[in-house]
């Protein structure tokens, strides 16, 4: 016997419940979708702020030559990992 026949008992009723919670999922998918995009954005401008800071505070310092620069790369990744957990993002 087919589901969707009349005759089947209680097939339409399941199949209305299956297409809520399937609608229901794909909204509360969309309003996820939405909130990490956002989050994404608002991340990608913070990332941003610090590298024109980390610049700023690396011309202020006068760091300029390869070495300096090799010497900053050693412990930047340090302060980004320490960056990430104040954001919560480990």
């Amino acid at each position: 016997m087919d589901a969707r026949s009349p005759e089947a008992p209680g097939g339409r009723a399941l199949r209305d419940v299956a297409e809520n919670l399937f609608q229901e999922l794909q909204e509360h998918f969309q309003a996820l979708t939405a909130t990490l995009n956002l989050r994404m954005e608002e991340m990608g401008g913070r990332i941003e702020d610090l590298q024109k800071n980390v610049n700023d505070l690396m011309a202020q310092a006068g760091i300029d030559s390869p070495a300096q620069k090799h010497r900053l790369c050693v412990w930047l990744p340090a302060v980004v990992s320490c960056c990430r957990l104040h954001l919560g993002l480990q």
